[in-house]
């Protein structure tokens, strides 16, 4: 290959050039890579080889070009290095949820802020594209795939019989599940032992004296949901609990609410409750606050309530919430990672589970009963 030469040049050339440069961008008009070339004296091919760290120019005129690329404010134009290579340096993320869950749900916007912040440092974007059901989830993929939009898939809630995995598996998409294991072991994933942190709050709410607790879960076909909910039997059958109800709401606020004041109203009522989201411990708190006002009883009568979701919420309610707390950013941040792994072609394991989380105690649970 022919270039020009990398030695020293005319001084008032390369002030001239690079004030051009600058100018050129102060303008408006994007730096490009004849610019680089012009700065350094060399041909535009041995920049872009420079740029891409391909062979054919040396590690000096690489740094060389770097440095000037930095200097004269250059960035890359994704779409120009899709024309010259298979990548897009973009990630999917398309969860099928309605648009009020993903605006409640403060769990699900901490993981975006988590994928985002770990794909960004290696130059990935995020593209997000909510859906409205697990059909439309579907259809985006084949769409991806066919137009070679995204590089890459995060998956999350996982279902029963979920078909999501062998078909971005079809398509020839790499996925990473945040959840699962994938029980078709078709992509690696990171999940979160739900099992066990049921457990946790089991054995906090029997320490407190409770015998008679109830289960506000969300989406029965969810596999997270499906794990709390055998530990949850698991562990009542175990410790002979006096009695146990499990619910599913859809992770709608108003049926969570109506089904604690049905069970409330039982001869022998829970006297504690265990909920699948925040929104649905702070909705329902506050029917239970305003029946027992209403029936002149006052505040005394509030069961003991968890969540399995951290927030605000928890902390603002009164009585405030006991909760069980994830680091939902370093989750999502770890998930990016394991994707990131996968596109770089580096071996990965087929699942693990990580971040134990932690029960925090608040007045919701803090008084110990005697039934």
């Amino acid at each position: 290959m022919v270039t020009r030469s990398d030695g020293p040049r005319d001084n008032a050339r390369d002030g001239a050039v690079q004030d051009g440069a600058v100018r050129a961008s102060a303008r408006g008009r994007r730096v490009g890579l004849k610019d680089i070339a012009d700065e350094l004296g060399i041909s535009q091919t041995a920049v872009s080889f420079a740029i891409n760290d391909r062979p054919g120019v040396s590690e000096e005129t690489k740094r060389k070009v770097k440095m000037a690329a930095a200097k004269l404010g250059w960035t890359p134009v994704y779409a120009a290095q899709a024309l010259g290579s298979s990548k897009t340096m973009t990630v999917g993320f398309a969860p099928s949820r309605s648009a009020d869950e993903l605006q409640d749900e403060s769990f699900m916007l901490h993981f975006m802020t988590g994928l985002h912040a770990s794909f960004s440092r290696k130059g990935y974007g995020l593209l997000y594209r909510p859906c409205a059901s697990l059909r439309e989830e579907l259809a985006v993929y084949r769409d991806w795939s066919a137009r070679k939009r995204v590089d890459g898939v995060v998956l999350v809630d996982l279902r029963a019989d979920d078909p999501r995995p062998a078909l971005l598996n079809s398509l020839g998409v790499p996925a990473v599940l945040a959840g699962g294991p994938d029980p078709s072991s078709l992509m690696p994933s990171l999940s979160i032992d739900d099992g066990g942190t049921m457990e946790t709050v089991l054995r906090h709410l029997l320490e407190r004296g409770h015998r008679r607790i109830a289960y506000i879960s969300g989406d029965p076909t969810l596999d997270y949901s499906k794990d709390r909910e055998a530990a949850f039997r698991a562990f009542a059958k175990r410790r002979r609990l006096e009695s146990i109800h499990v619910e599913f709401t859809d992770f709608k606020t108003e049926r969570a609410s109506e089904l604690t004041l049905r069970l409330m109203a039982l001869p022998v009522p829970p006297t504690a409750f265990i909920y699948e989201s925040e929104t649905l411990a702070a909705a329902s708190l506050r029917s239970i606050a305003a029946h027992l006002i209403a029936q002149g009883r006052g505040l005394e009568g509030v069961p003991a309530i968890v969540s399995f979701e951290d927030s605000f919420i928890c902390e603002a309610a009164y009585p405030s919430i006991t909760s069980v707390h994830r680091d939902a950013s370093e989750y999502g941040a770890k998930v990016a990672k394991l994707l990131l792994k996968v596109l770089a072609g580096d071996p990965v394991s087929g699942n693990r589970r990580i971040l134990k989380p932690e029960l925090v105690i608040r007045e919701s649970t803090s008084r110990s009963i005697d039934v």
